[in-house]
């Protein structure tokens, strides 16, 4: 289920991950919460997603130059990070990184 987002970066990212199942969204604190079924996966905030990194995906993000979610000047999230353009603009590659972030 789809809360309504008003922002339409969220939105955007939202249909990209159409072939994504059980989908869902959350308000959370200014950001958008992404969610597979009960799993928390994602946030979108300022214009950027975030993925859940682990081990086996970090590096994905760490050699494309992405950076960990800075929730604020004093919190950074380091198993969230900002996904590539590149993979943003193309929904396959796009569902196929969330797939891998939810997955641990």
């Amino acid at each position: 289920m789809f809360r309504t987002v008003k922002n339409e970066f969220a939105q955007f990212i939202i249909e990209q991950l159409h072939h994504m199942p059980a989908l869902r969204t959350r308000r959370m604190f200014g950001s958008v919460g992404l969610y597979c079924g009960e799993k928390f996966f994602g946030i979108i905030s300022a214009g950027r997603v975030y993925f859940k990194t682990h081990e086996k995906n970090r590096v994905d993000y760490i050699s494309a130059g992405m950076g960990p979610f800075r929730a604020s000047d004093t919190q950074t999230l380091v198993n969230y990070y900002e996904v590539p353009p590149d993979i943003i603009e193309n929904p396959d590659e796009l569902s196929r990184w969330a797939g891998k972030s939810i997955q641990f």
